[in-house]
């Protein structure tokens, strides 16, 4: 079940950032976990569009649903968020999803949290988390940016330090300005593996300690190769995938085909062309298919396979809750040309 959200207010975070904070529905509230995702809907010129967003808010903690989204450079609808909605303004969302959240029962002393720009949305509504609710656990956050002043949430994690110092330790990264040595917090660069490395030297215990990546896919390889490097294993990395790694070997034996689709009572034929994935030749087609994450985690995009062959391309994790004839039509390519998928 959808539901209608009421924007109460919008906070600037940086010149391109927007912070939409939600009122909470009056009847039915909306239940989630921090570091999960809402998923926005919009009609723009008679169109559908759907995205998900990150909580950079906490429950428990803050008192609205908020998102924060970042100016894409023509990207529809994160500049459709910063140039047209307002306070006032009602948007259907679908209710929260995803598993980039802290595993409890670990036992966990020491998480690190790696961010670069944007990334930081769900690892801020993690850490608002464990400080208020994981005493016992002391938290690192690393976070890339261009300067201070492309540094989204500076001033709630300023707060947070005041906060809780005892237990919070960030180390900033900018890329743009020669950094004062003098100040060991604030680090020239972006994270590398070598950095990475240095911060986890005084770091002994392997078990009691998980790593958050978010991020563009070199800070998420920089990382696990320090982890990897430091403790011989990638036990509790988790990181969050914002889109599909494909590998062009992957796609050799995939073809242009045609494929059925079976999709509230009507039938339809799409034409899907090489590299792109069922889901995607559907949106092109104005059919509108149910779909969130668009990056395999979710499984909004199910369909069954009726006849025919087709794969998923770029899953970054096992999905062993789909049946054999089950696939996520975002990740979805035909390698035969009689597939007939069932929605």
């Amino acid at each position: 079940m959808n539901y209608t959200l009421k924007v109460a207010e919008i906070r600037k975070e940086t010149e391109d950032t927007v912070t939409l904070c939600f009122k909470q529905p009056g009847l039915k509230k909306i239940k989630y976990i921090a570091g999960q995702y809402l998923t926005l809907i919009f009609r723009i010129n008679g169109r559908r569009y759907i995205r998900p967003y990150s909580f950079s808010s906490c429950p428990g903690v803050d008192t609205f649903l908020e998102i924060t989204v970042k100016r894409v450079e023509n990207g529809l609808i994160s500049n459709h968020i910063n140039d047209v909605v307002q306070v006032g303004d009602s948007i259907e969302v679908m209710p929260p999803m995803g598993d980039f959240i802290f595993e409890e029962g670990h036992g966990f002393k020491d998480v690190y949290f790696w961010g670069v720009g944007s990334g930081i949305t769900p690892l801020l509504s993690i850490i608002k988390y464990i400080l208020s609710e994981k005493t016992e656990v002391k938290v690192h956050l690393n976070y890339g940016n261009r300067s201070h002043e492309s540094t989204i949430f500076k001033n709630q994690i300023d707060q947070l330090k005041e906060r809780y110092g005892d237990r919070l330790t960030i180390r900033h990264f900018h890329t743009k300005l020669v950094i004062d040595e003098a100040n060991p917090y604030l680090i020239q660069g972006r994270i590398d593996q070598d950095k990475a490395l240095k911060i986890l030297s005084d770091q002994s215990e392997h078990n009691g300690v998980a790593h958050y990546i978010c991020g563009p896919a070199g800070l998420k390889e920089s990382v696990k190769n320090a982890v990897q490097a430091k403790f011989g294993n990638l036990d509790h990395v988790y990181s969050e995938d914002f889109e599909l790694v494909k590998d062009p070997k992957d796609f050799e034996d995939v073809h242009t085909q045609n494929v059925s689709l079976n999709f509230q009572g009507e039938k339809y034929t799409v034409e899907v062309v090489k590299g792109k994935s069922i889901l995607e030749a559907a949106l092109s087609a104005d059919i509108e298919l149910p779909y969130s994450c668009q990056t395999g985690n979710c499984s909004t995009c199910k369909g069954s396979m009726i006849i025919g062959e087709a794969k998923m391309i770029g899953l970054t994790k096992v999905r062993d809750d789909l049946s054999a004839n089950e696939y996520l039509l975002c990740c979805t390519h035909p390698l035969t040309d009689n597939v007939h998928i069932e929605i």
